[in-house]
């Protein structure tokens, strides 16, 4: 039995591991949301540019619930790598260990870390899995209308940032003052038009803190929207077991999906 860490990659059998130099990847993007689905599908497109040299692109993870602690500690502790179980409907199975995922950062305990992340120079694309009611956007006025308590306290004057749309906007603020252009959003969750919907989340917040600062993002940051597919249930326990069982891969954090990847 492998744990699955950096130093023990090349002790595993059957099992795909990155070819790359992981040492000169650095995060091009930030992607809110960790979860099963952001790893068999966004972090999967990434392995493919990593493998084909575009360095640059390597993603950081950002929690910004508590319940994000435990992800991050596991994928702290392995190095970001974790094993992709790919089930085949006639019963194959392939395993690829994939390390897009350069970092994590768990905000809550650093709120401060994780604006600069998102407003450092080299963080071209902010992604997002925050699911389709994390947007806060009404259904049926198509308005940032929010509710979660959480976002309305990040709307306090002085608050330290603690959601997505905290966070975020602080860094495009930043951005903004120091002269970086800024990021481009890219929803991940299937939500129809998702890249309007997103607009009008985060530049409805930005209004709210300052009209001109919601003009602003509405106006020149880009939000285009994604078709995203990939069946990927949560992970059991029994999959925790098979990828031990038949790659010999002890991993705290696997995922399992189909083969089928739009």
């Amino acid at each position: 039995m492998t744990a699955l860490r950096a130093g023990a990659l090349g002790a595993l059998r059957g099992v795909a591991v990155p070819s790359y130099d992981r040492g000169a990847v650095t995060a091009g993007i930030v992607h809110v949301g960790v979860g099963a689905f952001a790893r068999s599908h966004l972090a999967v497109h990434v392995e493919r540019l990593l493998e084909g040299g575009e360095t640059a692109w390597g993603v950081c993870g950002l929690g910004t619930r508590p319940a994000d602690r435990r992800t991050s500690e596991v994928l702290q502790a392995q190095d970001g790598l974790y094993a992709l179980l790919v089930k085949h409907p006639d019963g194959r199975l392939d395993a690829q260990v994939v390390g897009a995922l350069v970092d994590h950062l768990h905000a809550p305990d650093d709120p401060e870390a994780a604006v600069e992340r998102l407003a450092a120079t080299s963080t071209r694309l902010v992604t997002l899995t925050i699911t389709e009611g994390g947007y806060q956007v009404d259904p049926v006025s198509g308005r940032f209308t929010p509710v979660e308590p959480a976002v309305l306290l990040d709307l306090q004057p002085g608050a330290a940032p603690s959601t997505v749309f905290g966070l975020v906007v602080e860094a495009l603020v930043r951005r903004r003052a120091r002269g970086v252009p800024p990021f481009a959003v890219v929803p991940l969750d299937n939500v129809a038009h998702n890249g309007a919907v997103a607009r009008e989340a985060l530049s409805g917040f930005a209004a709210r803190r300052d009209p001109a600062l919601g003009a602003w993002v509405r106006a020149e940051v880009a939000f285009p929207s994604s078709m995203v597919d990939r069946i990927t249930p949560r992970t059991a326990p029994e999959d925790v077991a098979l990828l031990a069982d038949r790659f010999g891969v002890e991993d705290g954090a696997p995922v399992v999906c189909e083969p089928y990847l739009q």
